[in-house]
């Protein structure tokens, strides 16, 4: 595997690894633009804003039941995500994953 490739990979694992994580490897990923990066930076940021999402309509609605299973359906998108980046390749998160390609087409 060569070293950008391999630079790829790594950001791209990394972007799963918290929001603090997503911002480092957005910053590793301007100086060494790569496809996969990119790619799961986007899929990590998706994945981020949703649960944001469910997190405030459920301290709104206080509907805590239907959104803590929402979460664990976010949670294994996540996992998805983070294997699909060990492996190093650019498979979306099921259902949603497409439209953060979308959406997020100008983030990183």
């Amino acid at each position: 595997m060569s070293e950008t490739a391999q630079d790829g990979k790594t950001i791209a694992i990394i972007s799963y690894i918290t929001l603090i994580g997503w911002i480092i490897a957005l910053v590793m990923h301007q100086s060494n633009k790569t496809s996969l990066g990119a790619y799961h930076i986007r899929q990590m940021l998706g994945l981020m804003l949703i649960s944001l999402a469910i997190s405030l309509v459920g301290r709104v609605l206080g509907i805590a039941m239907i959104l803590w299973i929402l979460n664990i359906g976010l949670l294994v998108f996540w996992v998805l995500g983070l294997v699909s980046a060990v492996q190093g390749e650019e498979k979306p998160v099921p259902i949603i994953g497409p439209m953060f390609q979308d959406w997020f087409k100008g983030v990183a």
